[in-house]
C-alpha cells in the first residue's frame, strides 16, 4: 500500500484530501460558492460579463407557479429543465420535441413520452429540493435545449457532449470531453456511464477515452475512434474558462461548456469543487500541473496569455 502511495504521488495524481485541503479550501473563498451552485446566478453573472450561455426562458420558485409550466413551453418545441441548485447531473429533463394528440406529450431524449402532469410532478419534487445541494428547497429553470456540433456526431449518443476545464489561478490546466453513451441514459454524466476524453491542451484535440476506469479507443455505442477529434472553437472555450476566474472570484473551479451547431461555445455551468476523474481520461495527475502554476505561470496576466502559456506549459506530448 506504501508502495501504491508513493508511485501516485511520483505520477501527480491528485487526491480527494488534497484537492480539498491543499487547493480548495485556501482558493475558494465560501462567500462566493453561491455564484456557481446556483445556475441561475451563474447564468446572469455571465450575461453581465458578455459571455454566452443557453438562453433562460423561464424559472420557477413556488408551488403556485407550477401550474404556469404548459404555458411557459407553449413556444418551445425543445427545452431542458433544471433544478437552479442541482448537483450531478440529477433531475435534468431534456425535452427535444412533442407529440401533438388529444394530449401533447413531450419527447425526452431517450425517447420516451411524459405528460405535462408528469412534468409539473418533477418541477414540484425540483421545488422540494429533492435534486438540490442538501436537499435544500430549490427552483427550477427552463432553458434553450442545446443542439450540439455535427462534429461530435460519431462519437455521441443521444445527448450532448460536454468539454470541462479544470481552472486553476485563472490557469487552464487540464480539459476532457464527456460523451453520453447508452449506459448513461444519453448524458454526459461520467458516474451514470459517459465517457471521459482526454484533451490536449495545446491543440483541442481529443486523446483517449475512460469508460468507469477502463480505458477505451472507440465509443461502444457508435464503435467509432474517440481520440483525434478536433474541437472547434478551441481557444475561445479555453480563454473563455480563463475568464470564468475572474467572473467568480475562485481560484481553484471547473467550468462545463457546450458547442451549439448554430449558436457555438456557450457556458453551461460551473463548479467550485469539480472531480478528479479527469486525470483519468488524460492519463495524467493534476498535482504536477498545479504546481507547475504555482511555480512558474507569470502574475497579472491576462485571460488570452494565461491561455498562451497554459498551452505551452501543457502540451500533451511533452506535458507534466
Amino acid at each position: 500500500m506504501i508502495g501504491l502511495y508513493r508511485e501516485l504521488r511520483r505520477r501527480g495524481v491528485l487526491g480527494l484530501n488534497a484537492r480539498n485541503g491543499t487547493y480548495i479550501l485556501p482558493s475558494n473563498d465560501r462567500r462566493h460558492y453561491p455564484l456557481v451552485d446556483d445556475k441561475l446566478r451563474t447564468k446572469r453573472l455571465a450575461l453581465e460579463a458578455g459571455m454566452p450561455v443557453p438562453e433562460l426562458y423561464g424559472e420557477i420558485a413556488t408551488e403556485r407557479e407550477i401550474k404556469r409550466l404548459g404555458e411557459m413551453l407553449e413556444p418551445h418545441e425543445a427545452f431542458v429543465i433544471k433544478p437552479a441548485c442541482g448537483s450531478g447531473g440529477d433531475g435534468i429533463v431534456v425535452v427535444q420535441g412533442r407529440m401533438y394528440g388529444r394530449r401533447t406529450q413531450f419527447r425526452q431524449a431517450s425517447g420516451a413520452l411524459v405528460s405535462l402532469e408528469t412534468l409539473q410532478h418533477h418541477v414540484s419534487n425540483m421545488l422540494n429540493g429533492q435534486f438540490s445541494l442538501g436537499g435544500h428547497p430549490d427552483r427550477a429553470m427552463i432553458e434553450y435545449c442545446v443542439h450540439f456540433d455535427p462534429v461530435f456526431d460519431d462519437v455521441c449518443f443521444q445527448g450532448v457532449p460536454d468539454v470541462r476545464v479544470i481552472v486553476y489561478r485563472g490557469f487552464p490546466v487540464m480539459a476532457m470531453l464527456r460523451l453520453p453513451t447508452r449506459q448513461s441514459g444519453g448524458r454526459a454524466n461520467l458516474h451514470q456511464g459517459a465517457i471521459g476524453a482526454g484533451i490536449d491542451v495545446a491543440s483541442g484535440h481529443t486523446l483517449r477515452g475512460v469508460l468507469g476506469t477502463e480505458v477505451v479507443d472507440q465509443h461502444p455505442d457508435t464503435g467509432r475512434a474517440i481520440a483525434g477529434v478536433a474541437i472547434p472553437e478551441w481557444d475561445f472555450l479555453m480563454r473563455s474558462a480563463a475568464r470564468c476566474a475572474e467572473l467568480t472570484g475562485l481560484g481553484y473551479l471547473g467550468v462545463d461548456m457546450v458547442l451549439d451547431r448554430e449558436l457555438g461555445p456557450l457556458i453551461l455551468e460551473l463548479n467550485a469543487r469539480p472531480g478528479l476523474n479527469i486525470q483519468i481520461a488524460n492519463g495524467r495527475g493534476l498535482a504536477l500541473r498545479l504546481e507547475h502554476v504555482e511555480a512558474a505561470a507569470p502574475a497579472d496576466a491576462d485571460a488570452e496569455r494565461r491561455v498562451q502559456w497554459s498551452m505551452e506549459a501543457f502540451a500533451h506530448d511533452g506535458g507534466r
